[in-house]
C-alpha cells in the first residue's frame, strides 16, 4: 500500500506511539521520537496566528511510518518585503531503523516543499547527517551559522568538556590546569584582553520581563523593529506581536532581557538554560537563544545578556549567530568561534529571493531561536 502523508490526527496519536516504541527498541536515542500529541502544544494553530506549527505523518496502511512539522512564519527579505515562508523541522523516518522504509525521508521533505515552496531548513546537527547532505544534493542554497562559546567557570569546563578529553594525556593535562589554576588564569587574561578592545558605550540597564507584553515595553519594540530589522537581509518579523508569541509567559525555562539606555530600548535578549548533554558533563550551561538591536547596540545587547546569564550561574554560555555584526559583538565580549553544526539551507525557490546568496548572506540575521533550538532545548 502506498505512503500517505496527511495531517496528524487525534485519530493517529495510538500508531504514532507504535512507530516510536520501534524507534526505542531499535536503540535509537529516547529524544529522539514524533510527537505524542496531534495539537501542538507550542505555536498552534488558530485563525489569527501569524506563527503556527502544524504537524504531518507518514502514513502505510494504518502505521505510521514517520513525521515532520512545518512551522509558518513571516520573514523580512532582502527586497524589504515580508512574506510567509516554512520550516522543516523534526523529521523523523523509521528509515533510520529500517532500511526497508529509507524512501520515507524523501517523501516528507517533498511534501513539505509542495505544501511551502518557501521552505528552510535550520540546524540538522552538521553536514555529516543525511538531511543536510540531501540537501546539497537537491541544490539548496546552504552555510552553516557561526557558533560561540564563553567560559565562564574555566575549572569546571576542564573538568567536564567530555569532546576534549579524548584521550588519557588530553584528561591529564586538562586536570592539571584545573587543579593547578593555570586554565583560570588564562581565561581572566583572555578576557582582560578581549575588554581591552569593547567599546566605550554609555551605560546601560538590562531588565529582566516576564513578558514582552509589559506596557512600557510593548510600546517601544514596534520602533525597535523598524529601526533594527534595516541592518538585516534576512530575518524572522521579531515585531512586538510575534515576541508575544514565541516568548509567552508561561515559558518560564527562558528569561527575557530589555536592554534599556537613558530609560529607551535599544534592544533586547532572550537567554535560558540548555537541556543536559553528555558532552558538556556536568556543567550548567546557558545559551543566548535570540537578541535583537538598533544599529550598532550589539555589543551592548551581548555584554548584558552575558552579565545575565553570569549571575544566574553558568559554567558555559553558548550561542548561535548569521549575521556579521553580532559575531563580531560576541568575540569582543570574550567568545570564541567554535566549529557548527548548525547548518542554515534554503529551497530553490526561496534561494532565489535570497540571491546572490553570498552577499546577502553576512548580514542573515538567524539564531537558535529560527532553527532547532525551541522549546525543547531550553
Amino acid at each position: 500500500m502506498a505512503i500517505v502523508i496527511q495531517p496528524y490526527r487525534p485519530e493517529h496519536e495510538p500508531a504514532v506511539a507504535e512507530f516510536n516504541q520501534r524507534l526505542r527498541q531499535a536503540g535509537e536515542d529516547e529524544n529522539m521520537v514524533f510527537y505524542r500529541w496531534a495539537q501542538p502544544r507550542w505555536l498552534a494553530r488558530t485563525a489569527e496566528s501569524r506563527i503556527y506549527n502544524e504537524f504531518f505523518v507518514a502514513v502505510d496502511g494504518g502505521i505510521v511510518r514517520g513525521g515532520y512539522v512545518l512551522k509558518t512564519q513571516e520573514f523580512f527579505f532582502p527586497d524589504g518585503q515580508i512574506r510567509s515562508i516554512g520550516y522543516y523541522h523534526h523529521p523523523l523516518s523509521e528509515g533510520i531503523v529500517n532500511k526497508a522504509h529509507a524512501i520515507v525521508g524523501t517523501l516528507l521533505l517533498r511534501d513539505a516543499m509542495q505544501r511551502a515552496p518557501l521552505v528552510y531548513c535550520l540546524g540538522m546537527g552538521g553536514y555529516d547527517r543525511p538531511l543536510p547532505q540531501m540537501l546539497v544534493r537537491l541544490g539548496w542554497a546552504h552555510c552553516p551559522v557561526p557558533f560561540f562559546f564563553r567560559i565562564v567557570n574555566p575549572s569546571r569546563f576542564l573538568r567536564n568538556m567530555q569532546t576534549l578529553r579524548s584521550s588519557a594525556s588530553r584528561k591529564f593535562l586538562m586536570d592539571v590546569a584545573a587543579y593547578s589554576g593555570a586554565g583560570w588564569a588564562g581565561s581572566k587574561l583572555f578576557q582582560g584582553y578581549r575588554a581591552l578592545g569593547a567599546p566605550r558605550s554609555p551605560a546601560t540597564e538590562g531588565c529582566e520581563v516576564t513578558s514582552f507584553e509589559v506596557a512600557d515595553v510593548a510600546e517601544t519594540l514596534p520602533s525597535l523593529w523598524e529601526k533594527a530589522r534595516q541592518t538585516c537581509s534576512f530575518t524572522a518579523v521579531r515585531d512586538a506581536e510575534a515576541l508575544r508569541t514565541l516568548y509567552p509567559p508561561t515559558q518560564t525555562h527562558l528569561t527575557r532581557l530589555v536592554v534599556k539606555r537613558n530609560g529607551a530600548a535599544i534592544g533586547w535578549a532572550v537567554v535560558g538554560e540548555r537541556r543536559k548533554d553528555a558532552k558538556y558533563g556536568n556543567m550548567r550551561v546557558g545559551s543566548v537563544v535570540d537578541c535583537f538591536a538598533l544599529p550598532g547596540e550589539w555589543f551592548s545587547v551581548v555584554r548584558s545578556a552575558t552579565q545575565t546569564l553570569q549571575r544566574q550561574g553558568f559554567d558555559l554560555i553558548l550561542s548561535n549567530q548569521s549575521h556579521q555584526a553580532w559575531g563580531a559583538a560576541f568575540k569582543t565580549a570574550g567568545y570564541l568561534p567554535g566549529p557548527s553544526n548548525f547548518v542554515f539551507a534554503a529551497s530553490k525557490k526561496l534561494a532565489e529571493l535570497l540571491a546572490p546568496f553570498d552577499e546577502v548572506r553576512p548580514r542573515m540575521h538567524l539564531t537558535r531561536a529560527d532553527g532547532d533550538g525551541l522549546p525543547g532545548n531550553f
